[in-house]
């Protein structure tokens, strides 16, 4: 790449990114012939380029005449006659643009830090908000970038995510705009079975039962739950009106030692609860908290959770 957007990634941290690989679970076991990086290589004439060997990688891989020439490893590189597609799924509703580290922030720069390594590993990326523009259910207004595949298209699925904002979501719209309308309309535009990796703050009822639905598609899921710093451990005391940013009811409450534990209680249930569902179903859950550090996230708990390697 020639260039990089300053509010994304400097050059080295790119280079950083590009000694990852992205780990298919179950998809590459299964049907799917995948991509150089899967667990089975593809076996096409193709070539496509070179990339750094890693341990781990097929010694008959190696060009040796690049390493005469640099005394470095390289492997070769071949376009499989299968693919699986990344998708990149972010909730853009009010809730996630809140916080410091802010949310949907987050979930921007760590979408486009995945969706970077897939396209160094020749994968093919698509990514979509899952909320449309006007706050409405139109599917035409969804934001969505279309299948690519290479680093040269780094670029633009940096500027598309760089694009997406947080909606203001209309309750009054028929029929509401719910995340489960919002995954089944993205669902329904792709026949074969994905790797999906959904980054949201999961704070809407109907989200168990639109990822219910990715999965009984075939899609290998992965979650990764945002929270911002105040939510996960409140500094708050006394009076408080709480404005629901997605319209609903305004609560007031007293916030005193005994709320702030049943706060706690009830988030470590209803996290408890995810961890539960997304079990039982062969879906990675992580929950995060946007203080950890981006670098660390991928360097170190996506790869000790098998999403990469």
């Amino acid at each position: 790449m020639d260039q990089t957007d300053e509010r994304f990634f400097s050059e080295s941290f790119l280079r950083r990114l590009e000694s990852l690989a992205l780990q298919f679970r179950s998809l590459a076991k299964s049907q799917l012939q995948g991509e150089r990086r899967s667990a089975r290589r593809g076996h096409s004439i193709e070539f496509a380029d070179f990339r750094p060997y890693t341990l781990g990688d097929d010694f008959r891989r190696i060009d040796w005449n690049a390493y005469a020439r640099l005394e470095r490893l390289f492997i070769k590189l071949f376009i499989a006659e299968e693919e699986i597609t990344l998708h990149l799924l972010i909730d853009n509703s009010p809730s996630m643009d809140w916080g410091e580290p802010n949310k949907l922030g987050y979930a921007v720069r760590a979408a486009a830090a995945i969706g970077y390594i897939a396209l160094v590993g020749l994968d093919q990326v698509t990514a979509a908000a899952l909320f449309p523009s006007d706050g409405r259910n139109s599917e035409s207004s969804f934001a969505r970038f279309p299948p690519v595949r290479g680093k040269r298209s780094a670029l633009r699925m940096f500027s598309f995510l760089q694009s997406i904002s947080a909606v203001s979501l209309d309750p009054s719209s028929e029929p509401a705009p719910t995340p489960y309308r919002g995954l089944s309309a993205y669902a329904a535009a792709f026949s074969r079975p994905g790797s999906i990796v959904l980054f949201s703050d999961l704070m809407d009822d109907s989200w168990q039962t639109a990822v219910s639905l990715l999965r009984s598609r075939g899609n290998e899921i992965t979650i990764i739950q945002l929270l911002a710093p105040e939510e996960i451990s409140p500094s708050i005391d006394g009076d408080y009106r709480l404005i629901d940013s997605e319209g609903r009811p305004e609560i007031e409450i007293s916030a005193d030692y005994q709320t702030l534990q049943r706060y706690q209680s009830h988030l470590q249930e209803w996290q408890a609860s995810w961890q539960s569902y997304c079990q039982s179903r062969a879906i990675a859950y992580i929950p995060v908290s946007t203080l950890l550090p981006l670098e660390e996230l991928l360097f170190a708990w996506l790869p000790k959770q098998g999403v990469l390697r």
